[in-house]
């Protein structure tokens, strides 16, 4: 080719904008669905909190296996590429169907949660993951895969934000007083939305860089590679501790203002300085090109613990001023993490390449595997803590669930982004990079 850049602008925004159409509904997931089952839909903390573990542990096994399935597609379109046709349908008429209020008792009730929650994380999956494994396809230039993950994370940041500010203005302006019906049209807005944009991906991007040789290898050489391949490793960690540590702190923000601040208006004044993050992935190209990924991302970690330990400050005195800039610092330091993670998958990708073995539907499952599992525990610390204090909803709360609320709002992240830091100090990225320069020299 005349040129080493393989993508057009066009398709680097369909791309990232496949991450923005996901959002739309997984952010809903992440911050509302648990406060959406416990006090609106009527389950216990208790029934959420083993819904949520249960969904999180079947999404384990929904990761390997849409990875599985991506390394076996061979069609016309591609290997992962297709799945954004397949599944965008499926995934938001479950999406849908989970903020649905059935006219049943309470049996009826727990049955249709358990079916479409569990339906909704199987076809997430479905067509978030091979966002992940498309990236080392497009493209083996470095900085543009910096590039388009990037752009990427852009889209996908700028959406959380946003379903995070508006979502619950639009479950009042829907609803006008019935958050059943407001949350409910709600996510058929941003599913209508998020299918026209997944569609979208899948009608301009496109697979370069596959190899027939590498199919249906054997799951012992695979397993041979994932072993060999330590960045993967180091980076799957990671990623787990990070959507852990947003799992407990994006569930228990509507707690905290409502039960805590007792204002629930001012969840989305919260949620607005988390439109930080955008400054962070910006921040990206520059920063990877000076300092390397690894250091790059270990420098968000720090950032985001500092913002976090202003925001503590500020919930133990009381005051709004520290706590609201301490989730303005945290949300930057966020988008340097979340905004390297596609890119750091894709390395690992080429790195297993570089040994012999393609398969990127396995080694970016890594992703969604930290992002289900994280979700999973996270939504089971918030919630079996909160019934153990003796949480009951739309009600004053006793001292324990208060206590139990600062915990999982301040507390807890905090300590995870240490351990986060420390996890991520064995990453070899130097080993990482030889390997891939003598792969090209190679090419």
């Amino acid at each position: 080719m005349n040129s080493p850049w393989q993508t057009k602008w066009p398709e680097r925004i369909s791309y990232g904008l496949s991450d923005a159409a996901d959002n739309l509904v997984f952010q809903m997931m992440t911050t509302y669905l648990l406060f959406f089952y416990t006090d609106i839909y009527g389950l216990s903390a208790s029934a959420a909190a083993i819904l949520f573990i249960v969904a999180r542990l079947a999404d384990v096994v929904e990761s390997l296996l849409i990875g599985v399935m991506i390394d076996h597609t061979h069609s016309k379109w591609g290997k992962s590429r297709p799945f954004f046709l397949w599944y965008a349908l499926p995934y938001v008429l479950f999406a849908v169907l989970t903020f649905v209020t059935p006219p049943f008792g309470a049996q009826g009730k727990l049955i249709w949660a358990y079916v479409t929650y569990l339906g909704l994380g199987f076809f997430y999956t479905a067509v978030n993951l091979p966002i992940t494994s498309i990236l080392p396809t497009m493209t083996q230039n470095e900085s543009e895969l910096t590039l388009l993950g990037v752009i990427r994370q852009f889209g996908g940041s700028s959406v959380q934000i946003i379903v995070a500010v508006f979502t619950l203005p639009l479950v009042a302006w829907f609803g006008h007083g019935n958050q059943q019906r407001g949350f409910l049209l709600t996510i058929i807005l941003f599913g209508a939305i998020s299918l026209a944009l997944i569609w979208n991906t899948f009608f301009h991007v496109r697979e370069r860089f596959t190899n027939p040789e590498h199919a249906h290898q054997s799951w012992r050489a695979v397993g041979r590679m994932l072993r060999r391949n330590q960045p993967w490793l180091i980076i799957s960690v990671v990623i787990l501790l990070y959507w852990l540590t947003t799992a407990i702190k994006n569930q228990t923000t509507i707690y905290y203002f409502k039960y805590i601040q007792h204002s629930e208006a001012l969840v989305p004044w919260a949620n607005s300085f988390t439109f930080a993050a955008l400054i962070g992935v910006l921040l990206i190209v520059r920063a990877a090109h000076v300092w390397g990924k690894k250091q790059t991302m270990l420098g968000g970690i720090a950032l985001a613990a500092g913002g976090q330990l202003i925001l503590t400050l500020g919930v133990l005195f009381n005051q709004l001023v520290p706590l609201f800039a301490g989730i303005l610092i945290n949300s930057v330091g966020n988008g340097l993490i979340i905004g390297l993670v596609s890119i750091m998958i894709a390395d690992t990708i080429r790195y297993g390449m570089a040994l012999g073995i393609q398969a990127e539907g396995i080694l970016a499952s890594t992703d969604d595997f930290g992002v289900n599992v994280g979700l999973g525990l996270g939504g089971l610390v918030t919630a079996g803590l909160f019934h153990l204090s003796g949480y009951v909803a739309n009600h004053p709360q006793n001292t324990a669930t208060q206590h139990m609320i600062i915990l999982n709002y301040a507390w807890l992240p905090l300590l995870l982004y240490i351990v986060m830091f420390v996890t991520l100090l064995f990453y070899n990225e130097r080993r990482l990079k030889i390997t891939l320069d003598q792969q090209s020299d190679c090419d």
